[in-house]
């Protein structure tokens, strides 16, 4: 939502301003040049970006139109799933934790928070969080930098599509400029007709335009904005990441939960009464 309105400010501002110095919009438009900043953008993207990063790309594009609303109710539904759980293990020993880990969607604790349990990435990056404390295969103290190292990689992988849109923003303005020259090449091939000089030497211009314009009113704003967006993304990861190793070192499931919680930002957080609040009506279901 923000994003549209983002544009249509860009967009208005831009045009409204030409309309009032005198210019016509329609000077504006011209199909080749817009096929060549549109055309050579796209293949920018698809040249420098495997199948993988493409999808990605699309799915970021997709959260940046939609934007991402109610965050502060996901990030208060896992800290309550990670309460429950906890307490699982702590009551009833580690082990007794596997059932819901093995087999999440049929887990009586799991299933009870929809959100969660339909991002399988996010369900698959806290059971394998959780896995090695049930097996007894690793230390407790050892699972921090062993979670480090799967989010630094997931981070990594996220980060390629916003190196796209970099690469794209950055290229914009020299395809722009390329759009401009083969539009002079069609003007003075054109001479010998007055003319149609000035319209030909306008359609250029409008390339050039069209390329900057796209750069650093589009492109380079949602690089920023996917990027936001991963960030965001990533602290549930950060959470389930503090909130289990501090778990595992044998911190009390209020308390583990708690480290989770203040790892939050300001404007998603839940306040220290809150959240006791909530986990008490959590143990009482």
């Amino acid at each position: 939502m923000l994003l549209g309105i983002g544009l249509i400010i860009c967009i208005g501002a831009c045009l409204a301003g030409f309309v009032m110095s005198g210019g016509a919009l329609m000077t504006l438009v011209h199909a080749g040049e817009i096929l060549i900043i549109c055309g050579v953008a796209l293949g920018i993207i698809v040249i420098s970006s495997p199948a993988a990063v493409l999808k990605s790309i699309v799915n970021d594009f997709i959260v940046a139109f939609k934007g991402s609303g109610g965050r502060k109710q996901r990030f208060i539904e896992l800290l309550q799933l990670l309460y429950e759980v906890f307490l699982v293990g702590r009551r009833k020993g580690l082990i007794a934790m596997d059932e819901h880990v093995n087999d999440p969607k049929s887990s009586s604790i799991f299933s009870k928070y929809k959100t969660f349990l339909a991002d399988q990435d996010q369900v698959e990056f806290l059971c394998n969080a959780l896995r090695p404390l049930i097996d007894g295969k690793i230390k407790p103290d050892q699972l921090e930098s062993v979670l480090a190292t799967e989010l630094k990689a997931k981070t990594a992988q996220a980060d390629r599509s916003v190196k796209a849109l970099d690469l794209v923003a950055d290229s914009l303005p020299g395809v722009g400029i390329v759009a401009a020259v083969l539009g002079i090449i069609n003007t003075m091939s054109a001479l010998e007709d007055p003319q149609t000089v000035g319209k030909k030497v306008a359609a250029a211009l409008s390339g050039t335009f069209l390329g900057i314009f796209l750069s650093y009113g589009f492109f380079n704003p949602l690089a920023r904005l996917v990027k936001l967006n991963q960030e965001a993304e990533f602290l549930y990861y950060h959470i389930i990441e503090k909130s289990v190793s501090s778990f595992a070192k044998g911190l009390a499931p209020i308390m583990a939960v708690e480290i989770g919680r203040r790892a939050l930002d300001k404007s998603i957080q839940p306040t220290a009464d809150e959240l006791e609040e909530l986990l008490k009506n959590t143990k009482s279901n």
